[in-house]
């Protein structure tokens, strides 16, 4: 599914325009955005929830020459999916 078919789907389902579905969608993504930068994190009973992970340093390998290069330690974004979520999945 595409952020546009997401948009439609939004729309239809809470009864109202494709534009304000887009605001209310992009909000959303806005505040999560936010809350993730701040390392805060953010549940949705039911839903699931967004936080943000670290990752360590480590050792990895290079494919294509097998040479042994090190990867540097790093956050990333995480959503674990709620048991409402993955029941109805």
């Amino acid at each position: 599914m595409t952020k546009a078919e997401l948009v439609a789907a939004i729309a239809s389902k809470a009864d109202i325009s494709k534009a304000n579905a887009e605001k209310a969608l992009n909000g959303f993504i806005a505040a999560v955005t936010e809350a993730l930068k701040k390392g805060d994190k953010v549940s949705l009973v039911g839903f699931g929830t967004f936080e943000v992970v670290k990752r360590a340093a480590r050792k990895g390998r290079n494919p294509r020459t097998g040479q042994e290069i090190k990867i540097k330690a790093s956050k990333a974004p995480k959503f674990r999916a709620g048991k409402a979520l993955k029941k109805a999945v």
